[in-house]
């Protein structure tokens, strides 16, 4: 294994644009949730009449996702907040026509009531439950898969100690806040999954690219807890974390 600072050197290298996480394998791994997110969103996007994805990052699940979808939706859209990703979103989903707006996370949606009949969001940082009813046509589905409470809290507990519970990713709130903006649950499920890390190099990449895990995190910060890090590695071949993920699937009333 290389030393512990020609790993940090690499992990602090890897550009951090978009959401495609191929540099990862070999190095790092995580289990999916066994809903398949980007099929099952595939299936409600095919024929569907306009389909929106709320912060789209990269655009690279949506763009899975719209080649998966048969026939492919009439019109795609995508919003995105962060700006080195707006580019990248457009040249993902150029070839089905989408158009993907720049507009930051907590902003209202940047669309007419009712112009879409699924809205997606996979891993929002912030969901306006409101703004995605107001946009969903009557009987239009609001699918995404949430992050959910204490989501690699193993990692960032090891850096930061013992953190305070974020209620309003936990199932029960989801649930509340959907219903409150006079959505219709369909389904709201959560499984956790195993992610394990076999370098430092990976840690660091992850959290610099995911940076809501341990905000303002920078490697001098915190080099000394990210050698503990690396020496678990070292002994165990891996350091050891767990994801929360929620299914969400939701619908406007037809009336």
């Amino acid at each position: 294994m290389p030393d512990f600072d020609s790993l940090i050197a690499e992990g602090e290298a890897v550009p951090t644009e978009g959401w495609d996480f191929s540099w990862f394998l070999g190095r790092a791994t995580e289990e999916r949730p066994s809903w398949g997110y980007a099929r099952l969103a595939a299936r409600r996007a095919s024929g569907a009449v306009g389909v929106l994805d709320v912060q789209t990052g990269g655009g690279e699940v949506f763009a899975e996702v719209l080649r998966g979808a048969d026939p492919r939706p009439a019109a795609v859209a995508a919003t995105e907040g962060w700006h080195p990703n707006v580019a990248l979103a457009r040249e993902a989903l150029a070839p089905f026509g989408g158009i993907v707006v720049e507009s930051l996370e907590d902003a209202p949606l940047p669309f007419a009531d009712a112009s879409f009949a699924l809205v997606l969001s996979r891993h929002p940082v912030v969901t306006d439950f409101a703004e995605i009813g107001r946009v969903l046509a009557p009987g239009g589905t609001y699918l995404s898969q949430q992050i959910g409470e204490r989501s690699n809290a193993e990692l960032y507990e090891f850096l930061l100690g013992p953190q305070p519970v974020d209620d309003v990713r936990t199932i029960d709130r989801m649930r509340e806040r959907a219903q409150s903006a006079g959505l219709e649950i369909v389904d709201l499920r959560e499984e956790r999954t195993r992610i394990e890390f076999f370098d430092i190099a990976a840690v660091v990449h992850f959290l610099r690219k995911v940076i809501w895990t341990v905000p303002g995190f920078t490697v001098d910060a915190y080099r000394d807890r990210l050698r503990e890090i690396h020496e678990i590695i070292r002994r165990d071949g891996a350091f050891v974390s767990y994801s929360s993920r929620i299914l969400l699937e939701a619908r406007r009333p037809t009336s």
